[in-house]
């Protein structure tokens, strides 16, 4: 695996995300490029050195993803009634929004899924960059 050094809570952001444009990692610098819909893919242009996997596509998690990540919070979440009510959230139409609604009248649980969201997003992120053969670069210590 090679090093990159990029923004990860950026990827992680991108995976959560539900926008119309399209997201790519450079691999050769590690920074993301965001493309709206029907622009050219990066690298697409280039006349001479046309370098076809320099661009890594970033894909947002998809409908059964995201549901799969709310139940499985659910399945830890040791509040008898907060677990009702999502459950039947997630039950109902338009889950996710529904999910997200109920979470705003239960704020300790709603911290809960946000510290459980982004946990899991790490580890998606980071699992998806080793997939790709990619590592992060170690951050160096700071002098004392």
């Amino acid at each position: 695996m090679r090093p990159v050094t990029l923004d990860l809570p950026r990827i992680e952001q991108l995976m959560l995300g539900q926008d119309a444009a399209e997201h790519f990692l450079d691999l050769h610098t590690g920074e993301v490029l965001s493309l709206a819909t029907g622009q050219p893919k990066p690298g697409s242009e280039e006349k001479y050195q046309v370098q076809p996997d320099r661009y890594l596509a970033i894909e947002p998690l998809g409908l059964e993803e995201r549901l799969a990540l709310r139940q499985a919070f659910l399945f830890g979440l040791h509040d008898a009634a907060a677990h009702s009510l999502l459950s039947l959230a997630l039950a109902g139409r338009k889950p996710l929004r529904s999910f997200d609604y109920q979470l705003e009248s239960l704020p300790r649980v709603r911290q809960a899924w946000l510290t459980y969201q982004q946990q899991r997003i790490r580890e998606h992120a980071l699992e998806w960059l080793q997939m790709q053969g990619l590592e992060l670069a170690q951050q160096r210590e700071p002098r004392a």
